[in-house]
């Protein structure tokens, strides 16, 4: 990985998948990556950032988080994970079946750049993603060219937070009497994106993008949506 570890409990933690938690302990706290994936996604979302600001210094805003969208949603890492050999290193209980689980090997990468970062601090994690990912398995030029699919980077972001999500659509015509649709996205009950096109999928992908761009900055939105998944989880009484 183009670095010696101090503390290899860290990495051995950051691929510790969270079904194993109810088989070991310790001091009474379930051990987990969980904790280390929230870290390293912090980490990612910097480092990225940073490498793409500078690798484009004419380019805007909207462009560059798209492209860090990209090289940072579930599929990718998974894809990482694999091209790493850390898929390999997991440990897990029983098969990986169900669809949050298909990201474990994504949240794993994610937990060991946390890992790294606790281990040698963010010098030696912004090395670590430069010369042993970026360089080695990721061309930017390839991926900025490539079609995002919106409505696929938000129903994975739903299905790793187990939010529940809907889209609907309403067919209307246009001012030259054209069919086209608009379309609304709820997570958890909460409206969150908006967006018309001359078919359903195109109209799925704007509405997702509004989504996902909304999500991103309204920190409002997000505790709306947090609460809401939280009050629906509780009982009812009889």
């Amino acid at each position: 990985m183009g670095f010696y570890p101090r503390n290899i409990r860290l990495y051995e933690l950051a691929l510790m998948h969270k079904s194993l938690a109810y088989h070991e302990q310790q001091d009474h706290h379930y051990i987990n990556n969980e904790r280390l994936e929230f870290l390293g996604d912090a980490m990612l979302g910097a480092i990225v950032a940073d490498i793409l600001y500078k690798h484009y210094g004419n380019k805007q805003e909207g462009f560059l988080t798209t492209l860090r969208s990209k090289i940072v949603c579930r599929s990718s890492l998974n894809g990482l994970s694999h091209d790493l050999g850390l898929d390999r290193l997991i440990r897990h209980a029983g098969a990986v079946t169900t669809g949050h689980n298909s990201f474990m090997s994504g949240n794993a990468f994610e937990a060991f750049v946390g890992a790294i970062y606790l281990d040698r601090g963010y010098r030696y994690c912004y090395r670590f993603m430069e010369e042993q990912v970026f360089q080695k398995h990721i061309i930017i030029e390839e991926i900025a060219k490539q079609e995002q699919n919106f409505k696929s980077s938000l129903i994975e972001w739903c299905q790793k937070h187990r939010y529940k999500f809907e889209f609907k659509q309403k067919e209307g015509r246009d001012e030259k009497n054209t069919p086209v649709f608009h379309s609304s996205v709820l997570v958890e009950g909460i409206s969150c994106g908006t967006g018309d096109g001359y078919s359903k999928k195109e109209s799925d992908q704007h509405a997702a993008q509004q989504a996902l761009i909304r999500i991103k900055r309204d920190k409002e939105l997000q505790n709306g949506i947090k609460c809401a998944k939280g009050q629906k989880s509780i009982p009812k009484n009889p």
